[in-house]
């Protein structure tokens, strides 16, 4: 490998791991700063792991990595990258926040990888900046931290904070990171060497959209289903649903028994029940306050419908450890609403 003294030095980077973080963020974040210094034959990158104490920390999958250093050892960085997992709001005491915020003011570049970005807000280091976290936790991020533009795209490059949701999406945004610092010959390389056959962009969402699962030739179906996921709080009535899509109401129930399965208003309850068990899940809001946001009327009616999805109450949801499943998909019977 190339170190002569005419090559600048390397760019160093730190890894810090939370509990029960994502070793397949982490891995997809690394390893192709590894590549780069293969491919180019060259030490273009230099990174190490961190703890907040220098202990190893079990990863979500039950595997645990030693730490190179613990933070107070960490010497000078040019990136951290703090990679969450599962239970991430209880991650970090006030000296790790502190000293996140003490590496900002030596302008050094603050990532989140998948629930990373948590810790940051919980630091306001994400203030005032558009960012994004793992597709779970935006309803959460966005209820507890107003000021931060939060979005739902697969990660986000904002002046000297990055964020990114989880699984393999960081790899997307470190080869977007290579192909600035060294040109997109390179990160296309890496990108091949890792059967990678496209890097995506910030123009990609975290989730594939209803289009791609329905088809394209559906698209009162999709504007139907963006009004319902715009408006939870205050939820449109089928009649009015139809209306706005331009069709007729009977036309509208038959698409979604069609194509998802469920009348229109199961649909809609379900996607109001499943952000509020994000919301259980990731904010201290009162069960009231939440059934509230997500358009229920009534506590009590809330939790009849909780129950019935969920298989148990709101509060207690809040009693078991938070295993970080959502429902990705609206599995139903087929009936109407409750």
């Amino acid at each position: 490998m190339d170190v002569s003294v005419n090559s600048p030095p390397a760019l160093r980077y730190g890894f810090l791991l939370l509990p029960r973080y994502s070793m397949i963020a982490l891995s997809s974040m690394l390893e192709p700063l590894r590549m780069a210094n293969q491919i180019s034959s060259r030490r273009l990158y230099d990174w190490n792991t961190l703890t907040a104490d220098g202990r190893p920390v079990a990863a979500s999958n039950g595997m645990q990595l030693i730490p190179d250093a613990g933070v107070d050892g960490a010497g000078r960085l040019d990136m951290i990258c703090v990679c969450g997992g599962l239970d991430v709001r209880l991650a970090g005491d006030r000296k790790l926040l502190n000293w996140l915020v003490r590496q900002s003011r030596q302008n050094v570049i603050l990532a989140g990888i998948c629930t990373g970005s948590y810790l940051l807000a919980r630091a306001g280091l994400l203030d005032g900046y558009r960012a994004t976290i793992h597709w779970e936790h935006i309803a959460g991020l966005r209820e507890e931290f107003p000021s931060i533009a939060s979005t739902d795209e697969l990660f986000v490059m904002d002046r000297d904070r990055y964020t990114c949701s989880g699984g393999i999406a960081p790899l997307d945004m470190i080869l977007t990171i290579i192909s600035q610092q060294h040109g997109i010959e390179l990160a296309a390389d890496i990108s091949e060497e890792f059967i990678h056959d496209r890097i995506r962009t910030t123009n990609d969402q975290q989730r594939n959209p209803l289009k791609l699962r329905i088809g394209l030739g559906h698209s009162k179906l999709v504007e139907a289903v963006r009004l319902m996921e715009a408006n939870i709080e205050e939820p449109i009535s089928p009649d009015e649903l139809a209306r706005y899509v331009d069709i007729s109401r009977r036309q509208l129930e038959r698409l979604f028994r069609k194509y998802l399965n469920c009348v229109p208003s199961r649909y809609y309850l379900n996607l109001r029940l499943i952000r509020a068990r994000q919301l259980m899940l990731q904010t201290d809001m009162s069960v009231t306050a939440i059934g509230m946001s997500c358009g229920f009327s009534s506590t009590p009616h809330f939790s009849k419908c909780y129950r019935a999805l969920y298989g148990r109450s709101p509060s207690w949801e809040r009693r078991v450890p938070e295993t970080g499943i959502v429902p990705d998909t609206l599995v139903t019977d087929g009936g109407s609403a409750e």
